[in-house]
């Protein structure tokens, strides 16, 4: 059987590996698995209307968006 030199560069690996696995996986994580303009910008996203005149605005906007694809709808038919 081995020797203590076999126990201690067991050890070593035992110790070694996950070490070595987490530095090699761990380092520049934002550079290596990043995927460039996954967010959105700030202009590209929605924006939700606060004030009493915006939702108005935008609830006149959806009804004339819905009204415009029943007339396509009742036009087709």
């Amino acid at each position: 059987m081995g020797g203590p030199n076999l126990e201690v560069f067991k050890f070593g690996m035992y110790i070694m590996f996950p070490i070595g696995f987490m530095y090699y996986f761990g380092i520049n994580l934002d550079s290596r698995f990043s995927v460039p303009d996954f967010w959105p910008k700030k202009g590209q996203t929605h924006e939700i209307p606060f004030e009493r005149d915006e939702i108005k605005e935008e609830i006149e906007r959806l009804k004339q968006r819905r009204l415009a694809a029943r007339a396509r709808r009742l036009q087709a038919e």
